[in-house]
Protein backbone atom coordinates (compact mmCIF):
# COMPACT_ATOMS: atom_id res chain seq x y z
CA UNK A 1 0.00 0.00 0.00
CA UNK A 2 1.36 3.20 -1.02
CA UNK A 3 1.82 6.37 1.55
CA UNK A 4 -0.99 8.11 -0.59
CA UNK A 5 -3.25 5.17 -0.16
CA UNK A 6 -2.54 4.89 3.55
CA UNK A 7 -3.10 8.43 4.13
CA UNK A 8 -6.17 8.69 1.90
CA UNK A 9 -7.81 5.55 3.71
CA UNK A 10 -6.96 6.62 7.13
CA UNK A 11 -8.58 10.46 6.47
CA UNK A 12 -11.88 8.68 4.88
CA UNK A 13 -11.93 6.34 8.51
CA UNK A 14 -11.34 9.36 10.17
CA UNK A 15 -13.57 12.00 8.93
CA UNK A 16 -15.87 9.45 9.39
CA UNK A 17 -15.45 8.54 13.32
CA UNK A 18 -15.70 13.00 13.50
CA UNK A 19 -18.86 12.61 11.71
CA UNK A 20 -20.54 9.74 13.16
CA UNK A 21 -19.99 11.33 16.71
CA UNK A 22 -21.43 14.79 15.83
CA UNK A 23 -24.73 12.84 14.64
CA UNK A 24 -24.43 9.64 17.12
CA UNK A 25 -28.28 9.75 18.08
CA UNK A 26 -28.96 9.21 14.24
CA UNK A 27 -26.01 6.61 14.05
CA UNK A 28 -27.42 4.63 16.55
CA UNK A 29 -30.99 4.72 15.19
CA UNK A 30 -29.70 3.27 11.80
CA UNK A 31 -27.38 0.61 13.75
CA UNK A 32 -30.47 -0.16 15.58
CA UNK A 33 -33.19 -0.53 12.54
CA UNK A 34 -30.54 -2.36 10.61
CA UNK A 35 -31.70 -6.11 9.52
CA UNK A 36 -27.77 -6.92 9.64
CA UNK A 37 -24.26 -5.70 9.29
CA UNK A 38 -23.68 -5.07 5.89
CA UNK A 39 -27.24 -3.08 6.06
CA UNK A 40 -26.28 -1.54 8.87
CA UNK A 41 -22.77 -0.19 6.71
CA UNK A 42 -24.67 0.80 4.16
CA UNK A 43 -27.11 2.87 6.33
CA UNK A 44 -23.81 4.48 8.38
CA UNK A 45 -22.67 5.24 4.93
CA UNK A 46 -26.32 7.12 3.25
CA UNK A 47 -26.69 8.62 6.51
CA UNK A 48 -23.57 10.19 6.63
CA UNK A 49 -22.17 10.53 3.07
CA UNK A 50 -19.27 8.66 3.99
CA UNK A 51 -17.60 5.78 2.31
CA UNK A 52 -18.06 1.80 3.17
CA UNK A 53 -14.81 2.10 4.70
CA UNK A 54 -15.81 4.78 6.91
CA UNK A 55 -18.47 3.40 7.85
CA UNK A 56 -17.49 -0.24 8.40
CA UNK A 57 -15.10 1.74 10.57
CA UNK A 58 -17.90 3.51 12.71
CA UNK A 59 -19.27 0.54 13.32
CA UNK A 60 -16.33 -1.44 14.41
CA UNK A 61 -15.32 1.16 17.02
CA UNK A 62 -14.64 0.64 20.14
CA UNK A 63 -16.51 2.36 23.22
CA UNK A 64 -13.38 4.32 24.44
CA UNK A 65 -13.52 5.96 20.95
CA UNK A 66 -16.75 8.01 22.62
CA UNK A 67 -14.43 10.05 24.92
CA UNK A 68 -13.29 13.93 24.81
CA UNK A 69 -9.65 12.35 24.18
CA UNK A 70 -10.32 10.00 21.83
CA UNK A 71 -12.12 12.57 19.94
CA UNK A 72 -9.63 15.35 20.33
CA UNK A 73 -6.58 13.29 19.03
CA UNK A 74 -9.25 12.33 15.63
CA UNK A 75 -9.67 15.97 15.40
CA UNK A 76 -5.56 16.25 15.33
CA UNK A 77 -5.23 13.52 13.19
CA UNK A 78 -7.67 14.63 10.58
CA UNK A 79 -5.81 17.82 10.21
CA UNK A 80 -2.97 16.65 9.81
CA UNK A 81 -3.89 14.25 6.75
CA UNK A 82 -5.79 17.15 5.24
CA UNK A 83 -2.99 19.06 5.02
CA UNK A 84 -1.03 16.42 3.89
CA UNK A 85 -3.84 15.57 1.05
CA UNK A 86 -4.77 17.97 -1.49
CA UNK A 87 -8.01 16.56 -2.22
CA UNK A 88 -11.22 15.74 -0.11
CA UNK A 89 -13.65 13.26 -0.58
CA UNK A 90 -16.43 15.10 -1.72
CA UNK A 91 -13.91 16.71 -4.44
CA UNK A 92 -13.08 12.86 -5.98
CA UNK A 93 -15.59 10.85 -4.21
CA UNK A 94 -14.66 7.83 -6.76
CA UNK A 95 -11.44 7.92 -4.71
CA UNK A 96 -13.20 5.44 -1.70
CA UNK A 97 -13.49 2.68 -4.56
CA UNK A 98 -17.05 2.09 -3.43
CA UNK A 99 -18.23 2.14 -6.89
CA UNK A 100 -15.86 1.20 -8.93
CA UNK A 101 -14.92 -2.57 -10.23
CA UNK A 102 -11.72 -4.28 -11.72
CA UNK A 103 -13.09 -6.88 -14.52
CA UNK A 104 -10.77 -9.34 -16.40
CA UNK A 105 -9.54 -7.20 -19.85
CA UNK A 106 -10.89 -8.26 -23.09
CA UNK A 107 -8.83 -8.49 -26.16
CA UNK A 108 -11.97 -7.54 -28.35
CA UNK A 109 -13.99 -5.67 -26.36
CA UNK A 110 -12.05 -3.28 -24.64
CA UNK A 111 -9.22 -2.83 -27.89
CA UNK A 112 -10.71 0.90 -27.80
CA UNK A 113 -9.93 1.69 -24.83
CA UNK A 114 -6.62 0.08 -25.42
CA UNK A 115 -6.31 2.37 -28.27
CA UNK A 116 -6.76 5.46 -26.01
CA UNK A 117 -4.01 4.32 -23.71
CA UNK A 118 -1.74 3.89 -26.40
CA UNK A 119 -1.99 6.73 -28.36
CA UNK A 120 -1.65 8.88 -25.33
CA UNK A 121 1.80 7.10 -24.04
CA UNK A 122 3.52 5.73 -27.18
CA UNK A 123 4.89 3.00 -24.94
CA UNK A 124 4.11 -0.90 -25.19
CA UNK A 125 1.61 -2.14 -22.69
CA UNK A 126 4.10 -4.73 -21.27
CA UNK A 127 5.57 -1.84 -18.83
CA UNK A 128 9.30 -2.66 -20.78
CA UNK A 129 9.08 0.86 -21.70
CA UNK A 130 9.67 0.20 -25.47
CA UNK A 131 7.67 2.08 -28.17
CA UNK A 132 4.32 0.75 -28.53
CA UNK A 133 3.72 -1.61 -31.47
CA UNK A 134 0.57 -2.80 -33.47
CA UNK A 135 -2.32 -2.90 -31.83
CA UNK A 136 -3.50 -6.65 -32.51
CA UNK A 137 0.24 -7.80 -31.48
CA UNK A 138 0.46 -5.86 -28.16
CA UNK A 139 -3.19 -7.30 -27.29
CA UNK A 140 -2.23 -10.61 -28.66
CA UNK A 141 1.09 -10.37 -26.44
CA UNK A 142 -0.82 -9.73 -23.54
CA UNK A 143 -2.87 -12.29 -23.97
CA UNK A 144 -0.47 -14.63 -23.89
CA UNK A 145 1.18 -13.89 -21.25
CA UNK A 146 -1.89 -13.59 -19.06
CA UNK A 147 -2.89 -17.03 -20.47
CA UNK A 148 0.76 -18.25 -19.03
CA UNK A 149 0.34 -16.56 -15.74
CA UNK A 150 2.89 -13.71 -16.41
CA UNK A 151 0.61 -11.13 -16.01
CA UNK A 152 -2.94 -9.77 -15.49
CA UNK A 153 -4.89 -7.27 -16.96
CA UNK A 154 -7.88 -5.51 -15.80
CA UNK A 155 -10.63 -2.73 -16.46
CA UNK A 156 -11.55 -0.43 -14.16
CA UNK A 157 -15.62 -0.14 -14.40
CA UNK A 158 -17.86 2.17 -12.88
CA UNK A 159 -21.02 1.54 -14.08
CA UNK A 160 -21.46 1.04 -17.70
CA UNK A 161 -18.23 3.40 -18.56
CA UNK A 162 -14.89 1.92 -18.49
CA UNK A 163 -12.41 4.37 -16.71
CA UNK A 164 -8.94 3.05 -16.95
CA UNK A 165 -7.00 0.09 -16.18
CA UNK A 166 -4.75 -1.52 -14.15
CA UNK A 167 -1.40 -4.07 -15.35
CA UNK A 168 0.09 -6.83 -13.00
CA UNK A 169 3.28 -7.91 -14.88
CA UNK A 170 5.29 -10.25 -13.35
CA UNK A 171 8.75 -9.74 -13.83
CA UNK A 172 11.76 -10.82 -11.79
CA UNK A 173 9.82 -12.37 -9.16
CA UNK A 174 7.87 -9.21 -8.54
CA UNK A 175 4.43 -8.28 -9.88
CA UNK A 176 4.70 -4.87 -11.62
CA UNK A 177 1.83 -3.04 -11.25
CA UNK A 178 0.45 0.25 -13.51
CA UNK A 179 -2.32 2.32 -13.15
CA UNK A 180 -4.11 4.25 -16.30
CA UNK A 181 -7.05 6.28 -16.22
CA UNK A 182 -8.69 8.01 -18.75
CA UNK A 183 -8.25 11.41 -19.61
CA UNK A 184 -11.80 11.95 -19.27
CA UNK A 185 -12.45 10.11 -16.12
CA UNK A 186 -9.54 11.79 -14.03
CA UNK A 187 -9.42 14.32 -10.90
CA UNK A 188 -12.18 12.16 -9.46
CA UNK A 189 -10.54 9.57 -7.39
CA UNK A 190 -10.52 6.51 -10.00
CA UNK A 191 -6.26 6.28 -9.48
CA UNK A 192 -6.86 6.04 -5.83
CA UNK A 193 -9.86 3.44 -5.77
CA UNK A 194 -8.18 1.54 -8.56
CA UNK A 195 -4.94 1.01 -6.65
CA UNK A 196 -7.34 -0.03 -3.63
CA UNK A 197 -9.08 -2.76 -5.42
CA UNK A 198 -6.02 -4.02 -7.33
CA UNK A 199 -4.15 -5.26 -3.96
CA UNK A 200 -6.75 -8.06 -3.49
CA UNK A 201 -7.07 -8.75 -7.07
CA UNK A 202 -2.98 -9.39 -8.04
CA UNK A 203 -3.07 -10.97 -4.72
CA UNK A 204 -5.34 -13.24 -5.81
CA UNK A 205 -3.56 -13.85 -9.40
CA UNK A 206 0.21 -13.69 -8.05
CA UNK A 207 -0.37 -15.23 -4.56
CA UNK A 208 2.65 -14.61 -2.41
CA UNK A 209 4.22 -12.42 -4.57
CA UNK A 210 5.50 -8.75 -3.80
CA UNK A 211 3.42 -5.81 -5.51
CA UNK A 212 5.30 -3.01 -6.60
CA UNK A 213 3.68 -0.40 -7.82
CA UNK A 214 5.05 2.06 -10.53
CA UNK A 215 2.17 4.26 -11.22
CA UNK A 216 -0.15 5.20 -8.82
CA UNK A 217 -2.57 6.41 -10.81
CA UNK A 218 -2.34 9.24 -13.85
Amino acid sequence: MTDLDLATARRDITDALLTALERRHEVLDAIVDAENHDEAVDAIASLLGKSQLGAQAILDMKLDGLTKDQRRKNQAELSDLNNALTFTLAERPASSGDTLDLRPFSADGDADLFAVRTDELGVAGDGSGAPAGNLDDEISKATGRVDNEEAVWLVAVEGADKVGFVFGELTDGEVDVRIWIHPEHRKHGYGTAALRKSRSEMAAYFPGVPMVVRAPGA
